[in-house]
């Protein structure tokens, strides 16, 4: 077994765990932060599990509306969202330092030993980031988390209604395809020739309203989140007429 599939042998066999504590034992249970590649398979595995067991709910959250990382959340039918084991700690600059990166807070976080699953997003700001933590984490880097490279921090605590969330910027073009399929939409979406965009789907880098998809001809239909791993995310915005050549109109908008 190759180390990524046996990686997800692990992940799904803790997810169902997860799903069975909770029905078993009428609980909220959680995974840890998952990528959008493991949110897919956990998503897959508990729409099975939810045939045999639909009194519990299976939702991804990360803190925020499109959150990258998010924890699947198992939901007795009195729990909700609100009820996540989630915590927002607000990490801050010193005035007049440098302004680190999304690479530097990561780096500086697994340098503490931290598994890469109790971090959620980390939302870069003016002044500092904005961390997403697993609620048994938060303490830990209240207490030890006090710099960045060689940039020092002042942490506190700060509730979710609280979150800075960065103003996203995007664009919006107009194209054709000759059809929308996956590989079609995708060439448009991120600028890429068709030949990149259909390597891209079957190295399973694209998500479709994220769940992972691999297949070059997979229809996409107005409304749909794209993302291409490394490159960003998109959404189709209109599916317009067709063209006397038989193409199709379409408006994508593409998150910078």
């Amino acid at each position: 077994m190759r180390h990524e599939e046996k990686e997800d042998s692990i992940l799904l066999a803790a997810a169902e765990d997860k799903f069975r504590q909770c029905s078993q034992q009428y609980m909220l249970t959680n995974t840890g932060f998952l990528d959008l590649r493991q949110r897919s398979l956990v998503e897959a595995r508990c729409r099975q599990l939810e045939r045999s067991a639909p009194e519990v709910r299976c939702v991804f959250f990360g803190g925020y509306e499109d959150a990258e990382r998010t924890m699947a959340l198992f939901l007795p039918d009195y729990a909700s969202e609100e009820d996540a084991p989630l915590r927002v700690v607000r990490a801050e600059t010193l005035s007049g330092s440098a302004r680190l990166s999304h690479r530097d807070y990561l780096g500086s976080l697994t340098g503490l030993g931290i598994k890469r699953e109790m971090i959620g997003d980390i939302l870069i700001h003016e002044t500092g980031a904005d961390i997403l933590v697993l609620e048994e984490m938060a303490e830990f880097l209240l207490l030890h988390y006090s710099q960045a490279g060689r940039v020092a921090l002042k942490l506190k605590e700060v509730p979710l209604s609280e979150l800075r969330i960065p103003e996203v910027r995007s664009v919006t073009h107009k194209d054709t395809v000759a059809s929308l399929r996956l590989d079609n939409v995708i060439s448009s979406a991120f600028s890429l020739s068709r030949a990149k965009a259909a390597e891209a789907i079957r190295s399973g880098l694209v998500f479709v309203n994220s769940a992972q998809t691999e297949k070059t001809d997979a229809p996409v239909k107005e409304g749909d989140k794209l993302v291409l791993r490394g490159k960003g995310k998109a959404f189709l915005r209109e599916v317009g007429s067709r063209t006397r050549k038989d193409r199709i109109f379409i408006s994508i908008e593409r998150f910078l």
